[in-house]
Parts: structure tokens; sequence; C-alpha cells
């Protein structure tokens, strides 16, 4: 039995550790852990605070350019309903403008109208009287022809002609 003892002695339980190795690892554990802390922790806590910076800085950006984009927008609505009224205002004054212009040629062209009417009016009263006065002496002469022929006299007297022809022509006009 002595055999088994001895045996049974040095089978050792393989879920429970030596102490030496539970010392050994909790010293490494401690150190790992000491150098962990002192070294890495706080690199991943500057990366960290730098990415939270990063990140509140750059909503705060957004948030101002939003602010300045939405002032831009009012800015630009308030030009264009400017621009709008100015616009409206330029077609109101091109409109009166061109009414005015309108106006105006008329009243040139009745005046212009009105001189060529004069105008021609008074060249037919000298084309008329021209031709009354060339009726005249045309007419007078054939008359006094027509005169002599029937008297049997020479009526070559110019003034003599002259009255005969008038009195003859104003008895035509009166017996009208």
């Amino acid at each position: 039995m002595s055999f088994r003892t001895s045996a049974a002695e040095t089978a050792v339980n393989p879920l429970i550790p030596h102490t030496a190795e539970l010392i050994v690892g909790t010293i490494a554990f401690a150190l790992l852990f000491l150098v962990l802390r002192s070294k890495v922790v706080p690199m991943f806590e500057k990366a960290f605070a730098a990415r939270t910076e990063a990140i509140q800085g750059g909503m705060e950006k957004a948030e101002k350019a939003q602010h300045a984009a939405e002032v831009a927008l009012e800015q630009y609505t308030a030009q264009l309903s400017e621009a709008r009224g100015e616009a409206q205002q330029i077609r109101e004054e091109a409109r009166v403008q061109g009414a005015a212009i309108i106006e105006d040629l008329r009243s040139k062209a009745q005046e212009e109208a009105a001189r060529i009417t004069t105008a021609a009016t008074a060249s037919i009263e000298a084309e008329r009287q021209q031709a009354i006065t060339s009726l005249r002496n045309e007419v007078g002469s054939l008359a006094t022809e027509l005169a002599s022929k029937i008297v049997g006299e020479a009526l070559d007297d110019q003034v003599r002609q002259s009255r005969i022809v008038d009195r003859f022509l104003d008895d035509m006009e009166k017996s009208k």
C-alpha cells in the first residue's frame, strides 16, 4: 500500500495551479496593469478626448454654418423680393414711358398730317386758281374769236376783250 499512497500523493489535481505560478502570474498581472494604466490608458483617454473635441468642434462648426446659411437665405430672400419690386417698378416706368412716347408720336403724326393737309389744300387752291386763270384766258380768247366771227368785227383790243370775258364769266357764275 505504500506504493499507492506515494502515487496518490504525487498525483496533483490539474485544475488547481501551483502556488509559484499563482505568485508569478499575480506579479506579472500587476506589472502589466501598472504599465497599461500609466502608459496606454492615458494615450487612449487623450485620443478619446481629441475625438470628442473634434466631434464637438465639428458640430459647432456645422451649427455655425447652418446659422450662416439661414442668414444668407434670409438675405437672399430679401434681395430677391427687393429685386422683384424694383423690376415691377421698372416695368411700370417703362409702360408709362412707352405710353408717353406713343402719345408724343401720335401728336407729332397728327401735326404732320395737319401740315400735309394744309400744304395740300394750299397747293390745290393754287392749282385751282391757276386752272381758273388759264381757263379764263382760253375761254376768253375762244369767246372773242367766236364773237368776232358772229359780229363780223375784229375784237383785237386786249382790254375790251378782257372786260367782255370777265362779264361773261361773272354772268355764268351768277346763273349757277
